[in-house]
Parts: C-alpha cells; structure tokens; sequence
C-alpha cells in the first residue's frame, strides 16, 4: 500500500453517521403476550449507558503491573451485578480473547439467570471460537429461553458443531408445533415462541446486530450506548474495514484514532489494534484504562492483554517492525 492512500483517506474517519444504526432497533421487538426478560433487571434501558468510576493511572508500572490491571478492569465488569450493560460489555471485550482465564468467565456467564448476560456470554463464546466451551454451549440448547438456545444453536454451528441442528431445522421447517423435534438423533426442547415472526424477528436481529455492534453487546443497550455518546458507526465501519490490511500508515492511522472524541471511534480502533505487538501500541491502549466510557476502557484492556502475548480467536501477532519493513 503506498503512502498516499493514507492521505487520499484522510476525510475517511469523517463520514456521516449510518442508516445502519437502526439494526439495533429490531432487537426491540417483543412477543405478543410474552414477557422481554423473565429476569428482575437491576436497571432500567434508559440506565444503560453508566460511566466507569475515575481512577488515575501510576506514575510507573511494570508489564506485569499493567497485565494484572487489565485483566482487573475485565473481571470487576463481568462481575458488576448491579449493571447488566457493564457486564454484556465486558463479555463483548472478553470475546477479544481466547485463555483460561477469559473462557471462565464467559463460561461463568452462561449460567446466569439474566437472558441478556446469558446471550451475550454465547455470542461472546462464539467470537472466541473456543472449542473448549462447546460444552457449555449444548447445556444451552435446552435453554428455557427461545433466544439463548437459538444463538447457542447457531454458535456451535459455525463451530463446527451440529449438536443444535434440530433447533436450526425446526426454525427453518417452520412448524408451529410446540412439542420436541428430532433430527438424526439430536433431541432438545422447543417453545413455540420459537416458531413465532416476532420472536424470530427478535433473534435474527440480535444475531446481526452481535456482529456489528460488538464491542458494545447488542440490541437496545448497544443502540442507546452510541446513540447517547454521538457515536458515528460508519467511523466504526471503517476502521473494521480498513484495519484488515495491516500496513504501517493504516497503524500509525488506527493508533491517532485512539484519542479521538468519539468513544465508538476509540473503541473501534482499540480492537483494530489487537493484531500488533509494539510497546508503543499496548502503551498507547494502556492509557485508556482510565477512559470514563465502559466499552472503551474494556476493549482497550482486553486489546494491551492481546498486543502483549494473550491470545486471541485464530489471531496471528504482527509485530510494528516486520509491518515497517514490509511497507
């Protein structure tokens, strides 16, 4: 990539904010006569967006100190049992990793009571493509929830499971029958709610807006965390699409882009920056640890633990000199 592309680019991290936004919406959805969450809510969807307490980075830190208040920051969300949004986005964040620690966690979070911490710990599980939790996954394909054992289907399909085909089928056949379905020996239970438009409109769209929304969890929450801070997703589009190619001035780009003003646009380029292995990269994300904004200082966490040895989902290290060299 020559450097001028850079420069033809420069508007690139301006554009409008997208119509793609509205994804989210669907995931609002609720079917006729049915409760959204069976679950007592600690907060209300108006409540979502909460600031990260203020805390105050040390004047010097070893690599072990820094390692250690990472994956502080991760577990004290994940633990957060009065803020379900601070948790989904601790779990988003985790799905930046693949590590005992990490898959215990989101594990963990699989056996909660809350249908959103439970949904978003098998969307989470399925971004890490962790092998190690399929177990924990087929325990959920006889979720009691509709939404969890679909997404648990789903999950352990592309996977490489099939242990949820009956459940895939059974959406696809479309009957209406609210009793078990079978399919080369697979046996789970099935809710009607399941078969219901609404109810298959509501986990199409969570799946989807899983994928777009990610480091900030899905559906409502997600909407109203980039609604409310201003968030540009055609930004956060971008540096997805242009982080792909791993070239020094789209780098040097990425790592400007982590001070921006726009918490989705620092949040998009602190996953973008996963891939890198340069003290200058995991010092630039370091100092987000204290940035006011959940998904921000969660991501940015889990990207220095990625940038300094902790694996990722299938991720190949690319260290800033052999990037240098090559462009």
């Amino acid at each position: 990539m020559k450097e001028g592309t850079v420069g033809d680019r420069q508007h690139l991290f301006s554009w409008r904010r997208s119509g793609l936004l509205l994804l989210a919406l669907a995931c609002t959805s609720t079917t006729p006569g049915r409760a959204q969450n069976t679950a007592a809510k600690p907060e209300s969807a108006a409540q979502v967006d909460v600031d990260a307490p203020a805390v105050t980075l040390p004047a010097t830190s070893t690599p072990e100190d820094r390692s250690r208040e990472a994956w502080a920051i991760l577990t004290d969300a994940a633990g957060d049992t009065k803020h379900t949004q601070t948790r989904i986005q601790a779990l988003a964040a985790l799905a930046l990793l693949r590590s005992p620690q990490s898959a215990n966690m989101i594990a963990a979070a699989m056996t909660e009571p809350d249908l959103d911490i439970r949904t978003a710990a098998v969307l989470a599980a399925g971004q890490t493509k962790d092998r190690n939790l399929t177990t924990n996954l087929r325990n959920l394909l006889d979720d009691k929830e509709p939404e969890v054992a679909f997404a648990a289907a789903m999950t352990l399909w592309k996977m490489g499971d099939k242990s949820g085909e009956d459940i895939l089928m059974s959406v696809v056949d479309g009957d209406s029958s609210a009793g078990p379905t079978m399919v080369h020996g697979a046996k789970h239970k099935m809710s009607k709610d399941l078969h219901d438009p609404a109810m298959l409109a509501r986990v199409g769209a969570i799946q989807a807006a899983s994928m777009f929304f990610g480091p900030f969890g899905y559906g409502l929450a997600a909407y109203e965390f980039i609604h409310q801070s201003g968030g540009d997703v055609a930004r956060m589009s971008a540096i997805e699409q242009i982080s792909q190619e791993k070239t020094e001035p789209i780098h040097r780009e990425l790592v400007v882009a982590l001070k921006d003003k726009d918490p989705v646009v620092r949040v998009a380029a602190a996953k973008a920056l996963t891939d890198y292995n340069d003290k200058a990269t995991s010092m630039a994300l370091y100092a987000l640890f204290v940035d006011s904004k959940y998904p921000v200082r969660l991501t940015s966490a889990a990207a220095y633990l990625r940038t300094t040895g902790t694996p990722g989902p299938g991720a190949t290290a690319i260290s800033h000199e052999v990037a240098s060299a090559k462009h």
